[in-house]
């Protein structure tokens, strides 16, 4: 049967899932948005990062790779032990930018249809329509992605890919920006299910927060008694219209052909590493080219350069790789073979500044 597009035509509102926070309106197919420049691109994204600082303490690093991330068009991977404040991130990350934001509590009966959507009997019409799921929204956490089964999980890989979804012959194409930010715990394995890795390689970075030093801990505790409630509301900065914007900013920023190379040379420098089995592919070289593109411009910069790159080389590769079982026994992390790659790997001596 062929896929034939089509929209989503109704507000019923899925199994699993919370309703959106800040809505917008889908930018109309085939209507490109006037890329922003660098340096607006840098103030924007600046004042993003600023008003999400004041709910979200101690992650400053991680949100500013994150937003890189989304800017340059992809999707974002935390992984680290509950009590973070992960989940918070995300959703003030989504309130700043102005998505739309729906959350899926992913848990081991948690079925494809509950994210994707699915055809439901209309008995005023005497026909089936479609009732779309959380996915159709600007920014989709999906909390403990690893609770969930493989199938559900895979519910996300055309989402991700294609930014549509495929049901009953049907192709309904998502609203822009589309994105998604996981949360994976790393600490229990029981009833869990490791995300496989033609998934994994779907997410342009994996983010680890860890904790934050006293001084953060106590700025976290303190902030808790001053607005006495737990909610910590973040405003908007900027609308989906203004986020496409920056995003074509991004993209209309040239990259210098040794940048490129090194990219390259570190995704196979990663293939030919005696700890790793299988390594990074093209995908993981050009993601790794396309978040240090967005590194730059949040810097008000208009080209990247090798040390942009190097930041944040261990979040754009290290979840693609596959250690080989005697280097996984022997406790190797993918993120230091990463880190011995870039001490090996000599990068470009000088990149001229482009225009």
């Amino acid at each position: 049967m062929t896929s034939q597009p089509a929209h989503p035509s109704s507000d019923r509102e899925p199994h699993g899932s919370t309703a959106p926070t800040a809505p917008t309106a889908p930018t109309p197919a085939g209507r490109p948005a006037a890329a922003l420049p660098p340096a607006e691109v840098a103030r924007l994204a600046e004042a993003i990062l600023a008003e999400v600082g004041t709910a979200v303490v101690g992650m400053q690093a991680a949100l500013r790779t994150a937003l890189a991330a989304v800017l340059a068009g992809g999707h974002v991977l935390f992984e680290d032990v509950p009590g973070l404040g992960k989940t918070l991130a995300a959703r003030s990350l989504a309130t700043a930018l102005g998505l739309d934001f729906r959350r899926v509590q992913c848990t081991p009966d948690l079925l494809p249809s509950d994210i994707t959507g699915s055809s439901v009997w209309d008995p005023g019409e005497a026909r089936f329509r479609f009732a779309p799921g959380p996915v159709f929204t600007g920014l989709l956490l999906a909390d403990e992605i690893n609770r969930t089964a493989p199938k559900t999980q895979s519910a996300l890989l055309e989402a991700m890919a294609e930014r549509q979804v495929t049901a009953d012959g049907t192709t309904y194409p998502l609203p822009a920006p589309f994105h998604v930010v996981a949360t994976s715990n790393s600490v229990e394995y029981e009833g869990t299910y490791p995300l496989p890795e033609a998934q994994l390689d779907r997410f342009l970075v994996r983010l680890a927060v860890g904790h934050p030093d006293r001084d953060a801990e106590t700025d976290v505790l303190l902030r808790r008694v001053a607005r006495r409630e737990e909610a910590a509301p973040v405003r908007r900065v900027v609308d989906a219209a203004t986020v496409l914007g920056m995003q074509a900013g991004v993209e209309a920023v040239q990259v210098d052909p040794d940048v490129a190379r090194y990219c390259v040379d570190l995704a196979a420098a990663t293939r030919a590493h005696r700890a790793v089995d299988v390594g990074a592919s093209p995908r993981g070289s050009q993601s790794l080219l396309l978040v240090s593109r967005a590194l730059a411009v949040l810097s008000g910069r208009r080209f990247a350069t090798p040390e942009d790159v190097k930041e944040v080389a261990v979040p754009a590769l290290a979840h693609r790789l596959t250690l080989t079982p005697a280097a996984w026994a022997a406790g190797v992390a993918a993120e230091d073979v990463v880190r011995q790659v870039l001490a090996e790997v000599a990068g470009p001596a000088t990149v001229p500044a482009a225009g």
